[in-house]
């Protein structure tokens, strides 16, 4: 089994910062792809920004220049720092992350549990 620990969420006002964290644990043989992706209320959930193995990035156009993704691989944990924050950034962020366990032959897609972000003055 695969745990995504997921912590880092809160209250913060316009233009501030937040740093999110999520570390995943079990059996695993490798984790290739993390992530973060977004759900406001009534919207569908969205891709933030996603990091591979080997360090390349991916952002959604609304949050480049503001949030930074990166990884620690040793501590099998990926980061989302959000700076300068919008009240559109209010969602519930959600960790992702593509592996493969110790024992199976191919990669699967993980979700953590959500932690929420609010942006309100």
């Amino acid at each position: 089994q695969v745990q995504l620990v997921e912590s880092g969420g809160g209250l913060v006002q316009p233009g501030g910062s937040l740093r999110l964290s999520c570390a995943a644990s079990g059996i695993i043989w490798g984790i290739y792809t993390m992530g973060w992706y977004r759900q406001a209320p009534g919207k569908q959930r969205d891709l933030v920004a996603t990091i591979t193995s080997s360090g390349s990035t991916d952002y959604a156009e609304s949050v480049k220049g503001r949030f930074t993704i990166s990884r620690d691989n040793a501590k099998n944990t990926v980061y989302l720092q959000m700076n300068s924050l919008k009240l559109e950034d209010t969602a519930v962020y959600y960790c992702y992350t593509n592996l493969r366990l110790i024992g199976e032959h191919r990669r699967n897609d993980y979700w953590g549990q959500g932690t929420q972000v609010t942006v309100s003055s």
